[in-house]
């Protein structure tokens, strides 16, 4: 008998990776405007409409800031990302945007253009989102963070961090500051997929020097590419 072929990684093209699960979506193939960029196997979950992920999720851009959002993220149901465009002047005495309400005050669009933002959005790899969470402008959230259901993010988020609530907080980090260091130096989420599918158990449950040890091996004897 032929032996069957050898199983592949997944495919990061696939708009729906999860079979019979149109709710999933993966944000790479889905994603058009040049002002965000996902990477590979980043997912949004939504029974509703997950394709609308640019217009429903990510709200008042406007540009140019830019969404980065890292490869092998988890975002949750309703996860908001809020941009810079949300911004009113808070300097004067009403925060009201009249000239965007046309007629003669449209003359005075100088008043709300040019207003301070805060730089991109960046969300690092393997961060996982939470239902409902809410990420405002400019901020920053670590490699391997944890945001849990329905919290705000107003700060930057440390690598490896698991913040809650409204405004977020540190709860706690996942690692030590030794092991997160080692974690970061060994990057899996850049490995090529072969090599992560072939480590994918200590991926998910191994320790730190698990993974330092697949590292290793794979310096010396890398899986054939496939």
């Amino acid at each position: 008998m032929t032996p069957p072929p050898p199983a592949l990684p997944a495919d990061p093209t696939v708009l729906h990776p999860v079979p019979g699960q149109p709710r999933v979506v993966l944000l790479k193939p889905l994603i058009t405007s040049p002002l965000i960029e996902a990477g590979e196997f980043s997912y949004y979950d939504d029974p509703d409409d997950p394709t609308a992920f640019e217009t429903r999720n990510v709200l008042y851009h406007y540009g140019p800031e830019r969404l980065v959002i890292g490869k092998f993220c988890a975002l949750g149901e309703g996860v908001r990302f809020l941009m810079n465009g949300a911004n009113h002047r808070m300097d004067g005495l009403s925060t009201f945007p009249f000239p965007i309400m046309g007629g003669s005050w449209a003359e005075h669009a100088d008043l709300i253009t040019g207003l301070p933002g805060r730089g991109d959005t960046v969300v690092g790899h393997d961060v996982w989102l939470g239902y409902r969470a809410m990420v405002m402008p400019g901020v920053r959230i670590g490699h391997g963070a944890i945001v849990a259901a329905a919290s705000v993010v107003v700060e930057d988020v440390p690598d490896y961090g698991i913040v809650g609530g409204n405004p977020a907080r540190l709860v706690r980090r996942r690692h030590s500051e030794a092991d997160i260091d080692r974690l970061l130096a060994l990057a899996w989420w850049d490995w090529p997929l072969p090599l992560v599918t072939a480590h994918l158990r200590t991926i998910m449950s191994g320790s730190v020097d698990d993974l330092e040890r697949a590292a290793a091996l794979a310096r010396r004897d890398p899986p054939p590419h496939r």
